[in-house]
């Protein structure tokens, strides 16, 4: 199947501030995260004539430019279920149809599928493009450095699953939200399975060693300087620490962790 990335400026969280964009297939084409609208993907809609819209999760740098291109291409727009009204808040659209795990969509002569990759995101899914084909995985992966996975909206839980499935499912290549595709997923899947649980180490031994406060345990689960990105840093340790009580391995109430 025809893949087609557009790389395209997105609101300023964004990694280097650009979404990739992606079009799947022919004729008709499937029209994936439309995050802004640009001549270069004004011609690459027209051009593969798109039938569909959808995103692989509802954050703002990758929806922004969903009503323009629903509305002059006049496409079946989709939702996952269950999150339409999520959808609805962000976007601006009543989706037309709901997409869940095993949905296909067609695309050029074949079809594109989904199936649901939470973690990131609460509504996030994955795209396939054909029987064994490439994945589109929207901010599941990045080629170089991690994916943030913040409360409230992430589950570092479901995160690590969500890994762990991409690399059972083998694609030949992945296709990111945000940066070059992605040549060898194992080794990059495994890459991110380390650093999450190398993280999570951390923030153990940190709990552990008397540290009882986000502040606290933040200073001490990173190396790096955060000047910028406290914030994002701070809800990644959320993240980690619920999935820690979860497991039953800490005690948090949202504000102070201790061992238990």
């Amino acid at each position: 199947m025809e893949i087609t990335c557009c790389s395209v400026p997105a609101m300023a969280r964004a990694p280097d501030g650009r979404t990739n964009v992606y079009v799947l297939g022919r004729d008709p084409a499937v029209l994936l995260d439309p995050a802004s609208r640009t001549s270069e993907l004004d011609r690459l809609v027209r051009d593969r004539g798109v039938e569909h819209v959808l995103v692989t999760h509802t954050h703002p740098d990758h929806v922004d430019a969903v009503e323009e291109y629903a509305r002059e291409t006049n496409a079946t727009v989709w939702a996952r279920a269950g999150r339409t009204d999520r959808f609805r808040e962000a976007t601006g659209v009543d989706p037309d149809r709901v997409l869940a795990e095993g949905t296909g969509i067609p695309a050029g002569d074949g079809r594109v599928e989904i199936f649901e990759t939470p973690g990131h995101a609460p509504d996030h899914v994955g795209v396939r493009a054909g029987e064994d084909g490439p994945i589109c995985c929207g901010d599941c992966a990045v080629a170089e450095g991690s994916v943030v996975v913040g409360a409230p909206e992430g589950d570092m839980r479901a995160y690590l699953s969500t890994l762990r499935r991409l690399r059972a499912m083998a694609p030949p290549r992945l296709y990111p939200g945000h940066g070059p595709p992605i040549d060898d997923p194992g080794a990059t899947l495994e890459r991110l399975i380390a650093h999450r649980l190398e993280r999570e180490r951390r923030i153990r031994r940190a709990v552990d060693d008397g540290s009882r406060t986000l502040a606290g345990i933040l200073d001490a689960a990173y190396e790096k300087d955060l000047t910028g990105v406290r914030d994002l840093a701070r809800a990644t340790v959320v993240a980690h620490l619920e999935k820690l009580a979860v497991e039953g391995h800490l005690e948090f109430d949202g504000e102070r962790a201790r061992p238990r």
